[in-house]
């Protein structure tokens, strides 16, 4: 990634921490404590008309590398 996007990038994450103060504490917390081979995540989206789409995966080993890398990553910008 070029520094240019990895700016554009790091403003758009600052906005979005702004507009929602809670998702990253919780996004930390369940990588730090929940996280593990076999957990269930589980995602919902609710439109303004009520219809909800959902989905969820079932957490594999291989996921909790990528998980791993990319803290890694965060933490060497």
């Amino acid at each position: 990634m070029n520094p240019r996007r990895m700016l554009e990038f790091a403003n758009l994450q600052q906005k979005f921490k702004k507009n929602h103060p809670k998702v990253f504490p919780f996004l930390k917390a369940a990588s730090e404590k929940a996280l593990q081979d076999g957990s269930i995540i589980e995602i919902s989206v609710t439109t303004p008309e009520g219809k909800m789409m959902r989905t969820n995966l079932k957490v594999k080993p291989e996921d909790l590398e990528i998980v791993e890398q990319l803290k890694q990553m965060r933490n060497q910008r």
